[in-house]
């Protein structure tokens, strides 16, 4: 069976992931033939946009396939997981920038690499069945894939909330976070993606009423508890708070890796200015996590072993400190992430 399956059809070039079993995770070989198709499409005269889908009920796309890249970096080879996101990263860049629409048909889970395929693009659909999230501090990593610049354009403190605590969107939350478009029922997804392949025209996209965002109505909450400086002040106000919301993110940011957390902070204070800027930022942390973060023990933890217990290079937030946060951030020479590269 096909991993991502890539044709034309009518007016328009369709990518669709095709591993619904695995949540449609993205594996390196996809990202190189979406990339491929994009550049193939870009001049072609007869395809007049692109459309974006996942197989099967259950995912647009769960996150990137990171059973091999952890395997290799355990072995100590730490190029296959580079290797891997510095081709992802180019493929979110093109997504980002591309001179035709791109439009995105986001249901159940869009997490991690499924945000980084299908958030950036020009026309962001979402469903009932859409859960968006960006929960990487819990498996030792950041939110990269140019979700940093995501989560740094998102309302208030919002970005925050959502960085540290991996908290899940609806679909009326991903309108309201800046994560997604429109709104259209998934009984009506079908025949306009055929209508869109006919007629090339993204005009004629339906105006549906967003749905009601939890988020939206917890904007004030958010701001004042996630003002802090540190993650430490924000856990102190979470604390302080005894709403669900406060200790259900509070529960997330005594589980997630303390290193991932506070540099996902720092890497949204201030946020990047453009998504080549979030990438090269993105792509510093990652390309270090496995040495000198947590990344191979969260991914252990939660992924390999599934013991739901890793064990953090530190106890706490408070033990992370701003020079090791910079360390991960610093520039690579040559090694740096380059946007033709």
């Amino acid at each position: 069976m096909e991993e991502v399956i890539i044709r034309t059809e009518g007016a328009a070039g369709w990518i669709t992931l095709n591993r619904p079993k695995a949540l449609n995770a993205l594996t390196h070989d996809i990202c190189l033939k979406v990339e491929a198709a994009l550049d193939r499409w870009r001049d072609d005269p007869e395809v007049k946009l692109v459309i974006l889908d996942g197989a099967g009920d259950r995912a647009f796309c769960a996150g990137g396939d990171i059973a091999q890249v952890y395997h290799a970096g355990r072995a100590g080879d730490h190029a296959v997981g580079r290797d891997f996101w510095r081709d992802e990263y180019r493929m979110n860049v093109k997504l980002a920038r591309y001179e035709k629409p791109i439009v995105a048909f986001l249901h159940g889970f869009v997490m991690g690499g499924g945000v980084g395929l299908g958030g950036h693009v020009s026309h962001r659909i979402v469903g009932e069945s859409t859960q968006v999230a960006m929960p990487e501090c819990g498996i030792g990593l950041i939110p990269d894939v140019g979700g940093t610049l995501l989560l740094g354009r998102a309302p208030g403190e919002i970005g925050a909330y959502l960085g540290l605590s991996g908290a899940r969107m609806g679909p009326g939350d991903a309108i309201h976070a800046g994560f997604a478009d429109l709104f259209v029922p998934e009984a009506e997804w079908e025949d306009l993606k055929a209508q869109l392949a006919e007629t090339g025209d993204v005009a004629a996209l339906p105006r549906h009423a967003a749905p009601e965002s939890p988020l939206a109505a917890a904007q004030g909450q958010i701001d004042r508890l996630f003002a802090g400086a540190t993650v430490s002040e924000i856990a102190a106000a979470l604390e302080a708070d005894g709403s669900d919301l406060a200790q259900a993110a509070l529960k997330a940011i005594r589980r997630n890796s303390p290193l991932s957390m506070a540099s996902t902070l720092a890497m949204l204070r201030p946020p990047p200015g453009d998504i080549v800027a979030a990438i090269r930022q993105e792509f510093r942390w990652t390309w270090r996590s496995m040495e000198k973060g947590d990344f191979l023990e969260g991914v252990r933890a939660q992924i390999i072993d599934k013991d739901r217990a890793p064990k953090w290079k530190h106890a706490g937030p408070e033990d992370v400190s701003e020079a090791e946060v910079a360390a991960m951030l610093a520039a690579l020479g040559a090694d740096e992430w380059e946007e033709l590269a």
